[in-house]
């Protein structure tokens, strides 16, 4: 009896001794933690406490009522999304695209640094790093807006080239068939160098002790990317593409909404673009929460089941 007493006594006292130790080491690094403290604070102010205003989509809000006031419907606004005509587009839309920019703006910025990171000429990287980095600098509206002069049917130089070689001018920015490519080797175009930064600074971590035995072995350059350089980067390649996916159906709403219009609707039609339609211009809040509520879920999903696949395959995660 007396063993069973003294137990819960002497667990009670490592608990406070834990305690203890864990306010001294903030006590200690106070300056760390003051450190980080806007960006918790922004978190909590920007990203957290907004989520209260989630419960919207599960009500009939009224702004005269308020949230708490206003009647409940449950799953009515997402019921009503699943069955609208604009449901099978918006999916099909917003994968399409979010898909497409997987496939083809995810592997580049890797080749772009695995091509920078052999340049031996100083001076020629730094050039060609400047041209790369520079697009992303670019606002999104002189982005579209640079695509609208040169893709232009009667200015623009592509289809200046076009007819120089026998062929009829193409409106891009109204051909439903065109609006994903434009949309996706844009962005491409304007990010690839920017996301390129981190995949070389995990090349640059590489020891450059195994590039050495393997010119001694014989290896040639490509085998040295091949079997260093990739495997190298490839946690780091793993943790974005993680990421990527996680974020697949989160297209940018800017861009599509800017290069959007009456012709290209069929292909350009986006959840993010059907819930400004809905929340801002139709004043249907509850409804368009669901349908952002919806897609954020998605997301969600999506992240946790590839990071899982992702921990038993290679043993990178993000948790």
């Amino acid at each position: 009896m007396a063993d069973i007493q003294v137990q819960p006594a002497v667990q009670a006292a490592a608990g406070k001794k834990r305690k203890a130790l864990k306010w001294n080491r903030i006590y200690r690094n106070w300056q760390l933690y003051l450190l980080i403290s806007p960006v918790i604070a922004y978190y909590i102010l920007f990203q957290y406490v907004p989520m209260y205003g989630i419960q919207i989509a599960f009500k009939d809000f009224i702004a005269t009522k308020g949230i708490w006031g206003s009647p409940w419907v449950g799953f009515d606004h997402f019921e009503r999304f699943f069955h609208s005509y604009f449901f099978w587009r918006l999916m099909k839309n917003t994968l399409g695209i979010g898909l497409y920019s997987l496939a083809v703006g995810f592997p580049i910025p890797i080749i772009l640094a695995l091509l920078m990171n052999e340049v031996r000429a100083e001076k020629f990287k730094k050039f060609v790093q400047t041209v790369t980095y520079a697009p992303h600098f670019l606002s999104t509206v002189v982005v579209v807006g640079m695509m609208m002069i040169f893709l232009s049917p009667r200015y623009g130089m592509v289809n200046h080239a076009i007819q120089l070689f026998g062929g009829q001018p193409i409106n891009f920015m109204t051909e439903p068939a065109w609006f994903k490519s434009l949309y996706v080797l844009s962005d491409v175009w304007q990010t690839m160098g920017w996301s390129s930064i981190i995949y070389l600074a995990a090349l640059a971590g590489i020891d450059n002790q195994l590039h050495e035995a393997a010119r001694v072995d014989g290896a040639t350059r490509l085998q040295r990317i091949w079997h260093i350089n990739i495997p190298g980067i490839m946690p780091t390649i793993v943790i974005l593409l993680i990421l990527n996916i996680g974020s697949i159906m989160g297209v940018g709403f800017e861009k599509v909404l800017l290069m959007q219009n009456n012709l290209n609707l069929e292909s350009s039609d986006i959840i993010a673009t059907y819930v400004y339609r809905s929340g801002i211009q139709n004043a249907e809040y509850s409804f368009s929460a669901a349908i952002g509520l919806f897609n954020s879920v998605i997301n969600f999903v999506l992240l946790v089941v590839v990071n899982q696949i992702s921990r038993r395959i290679s043993e990178t995660s993000l948790w």
